[in-house]
This record gives structure tokens, sequence and C-alpha cells, in this order.
């Protein structure tokens, strides 16, 4: 969603300084070490800050190509998010994607363990009848592809203007949703 989807606003530098987390460290594991307290005082602090920034999302310009021709190709679309369903729901109504997913698709860190684990992957592919040899994971960060290769789908990468992760679980790397393949 985030960098895919929606124009990038997340700042994970301060969120790291915020919270005290080294940047080689991942955000959601090292809150969900803290204790009880510790972390629900981190998490409350994450789900403001997420909903700040999905209240002033902005679709990025190639998203609303894509997201229209894979619609009128008949395909059942889904985001998986590390952000919160609620966040994610809010980022895609302030940006006006929302009309493209089903409330039950759209799929947060509280409905399945976070990416890179599969877990969400699946519960989409359960949902929706599918094969993950028919689906294919679309995202900006090495935790979407290493979640998609986990799951059995095919994967892309869009890199836009950054350099490109490390990443070797990815099929097709683009630098532009207008890119991606259509079915």
């Amino acid at each position: 969603m985030d960098g895919t989807l929606t124009v990038p606003m997340h700042d994970f530098a301060w969120l790291r300084r915020r919270l005290g987390i080294p940047s080689e460290v991942d955000i959601l594991v090292d809150v969900a070490s803290r204790p009880p307290e510790a972390r629900a005082a981190a998490e409350q602090i994450i789900h403001d800050w997420e909903l700040d920034i999905a209240d002033r999302a902005e679709a990025q310009p190639d998203a609303l190509r894509l997201l229209e021709s894979l619609e009128a190709a008949g395909c059942r679309l889904g985001v998986l998010t590390r952000n919160t369903q609620e966040g994610a729901r809010r980022t895609l109504a302030a940006s006006g994607l929302d009309r493209f997913f089903d409330p039950e698709d759209v799929l947060g860190r509280d409905d399945a363990a976070p990416k890179p684990d599969p877990a969400g992957i699946q519960r989409l592919l359960d949902n929706w009848q599918a094969d993950a040899g028919d689906a294919v994971m679309v995202g900006d960060w090495i935790y979407d592809t290493q979640s998609g290769r986990n799951a059995g789908t095919a994967t892309v990468l869009v890199v836009r203007e950054t350099a490109p992760p490390v990443c070797d679980s990815v099929d097709l790397q683009v630098d532009s949703l207008d890119a991606v393949p259509r079915p």
C-alpha cells in the first residue's frame, strides 16, 4: 500500500528514534518483544502515527491505471499491509482507491501475522478460493516479495525512485506500476 499504491509518507527513521529501535531491527518484532506496558505504549505511538499519515494519503499517479485495468480484467484485488486494517482502510479512502477493494480483502497486522509471513496472502487466497499460482504479490519492499514467495505466488517489486533493496525473492522488478504486466 504505502509506496506501492500511495505516495510514501512514513518516516521510519523518526519512528525508530522515537521508540529507540536500531535500524537493523524489525520494528514490529521489537515492539512485540517488549514487556506488556512498554509494548502497549509503543503500539499506541505507532497507531496514532499511522492514522495521521493515513488521513493524508495520496494515490500514486500510476495506481489508478493499474487498478482499473485489473478490475476490468475481472481480477480480485486485496491489500496486505503491516499497518493496521483501520489504517489501511483510511489510507485507501483518503487516496480514493477504496472502491477497488472489498472491505474483507483489506488485511492488516491485526488480521494475520505480518509480512514476510505468508498467512495474510493465504487468507486472501482462501477467501477467493484461489490457488497461489493464480496470484501475484506486488509491493515495494523485501517483506512484500518474501511474503509472496513464502505463499507460493509470483512477486513483483516496485522500486520507483529508490535504490532497490537486496531481494532474491522477486520474479519481476519494475520502476512503475505502469510496467506491471496486465492479464
